[in-house]
């Protein structure tokens, strides 16, 4: 299939993780992807390996570099017509414990730098009347101990989400997010090592967790956002979609 043909996409934090999978599932459904990460050697690894891709180093939290990516892109392919902010940090702490900084860094990564994103490339899918914006959400929305920031930051773009859809829908624009459950990424496997235990044992105890018995892989996550940025999804805005094997 490729119906994201003629496409441009432009994937914050790119080089890894949930973000390059989705990176390579667009540019399988044959968009031209823009693969931003904080640095640059994942990114040009990534977009490396697919067609018509190209790598750009940015900051999320910095408007003024992703501003001169969102134009860079722009003057390559004319039209960005798909978002997807992956980028993002964890800084796990007890609340008692939690650092200003691990606060503000876990919040500017993912919550301003999504709406960072979305700032620098709506005017153009304004003019063009047609954008997929597809966020990153978590199930840690719910709550997650030991990590308000990042519960918190996540539970921001779930409202973010559907603000965006009610104000830009009359643009032409859908605004989506999908929201993770255990995904097999450095980010987890982090986790594991933070509470002591071997990789295979961290992962039995969170599929035990779940409805079908196993982990999620970023290649799950990047297949609904494939859907969300697809012209299958054209009356779907607003929804934040678990992807996380449970109910």
């Amino acid at each position: 299939m490729r119906g994201l043909r003629g496409r441009v996409a432009v994937v914050t934090g790119g080089g890894r993780g949930i973000g390059a999978a989705v990176c390579r599932r667009l540019a399988e459904e044959g968009a031209a992807v823009a693969v931003l990460d904080l640095d640059a050697k994942p990114a040009e690894q990534v977009a490396g390996t697919l067609p018509e891709a190209g790598a750009y180093a940015a900051d999320v939290g910095d408007p003024a570099q992703v501003e001169d990516v969102v134009r860079r892109v722009l003057a390559r392919h004319g039209r960005i017509d798909i978002l997807v902010p992956c980028a993002g940090v964890m800084r796990g702490a007890p609340v008692t414990e939690m650092t200003d900084r691990a606060w503000t860094e876990v919040l500017t990564s993912h919550l301003t730098g999504s709406f960072t994103a979305v700032r620098a490339v709506t005017p153009a899918m304004i003019a063009q009347r047609h954008g997929r914006i597809v966020l990153i959400s978590s199930i840690a929305a719910r709550g997650i101990a030991d990590h308000v920031n990042y519960g918190t930051a996540k539970a921001g773009i779930a409202g973010m989400t559907r603000s965006l859809a009610l104000e830009l829908g009359p643009r032409g624009i859908t605004v989506n997010a999908v929201a993770p459950g255990f995904i097999a990424t450095r980010m987890t496997r982090e986790g594991a090592e933070r509470r002591g235990r071997t990789w295979e044992e961290h992962a039995e105890r969170a599929a035990e967790g779940t409805a079908l018995r196993r982990i999620g892989t970023p290649e799950d996550v990047a297949a609904v956002v494939a859907f969300l940025a697809s012209a299958d999804a054209g009356y779907v805005t607003g929804q934040v979609i678990h992807v996380s094997g449970d109910p």
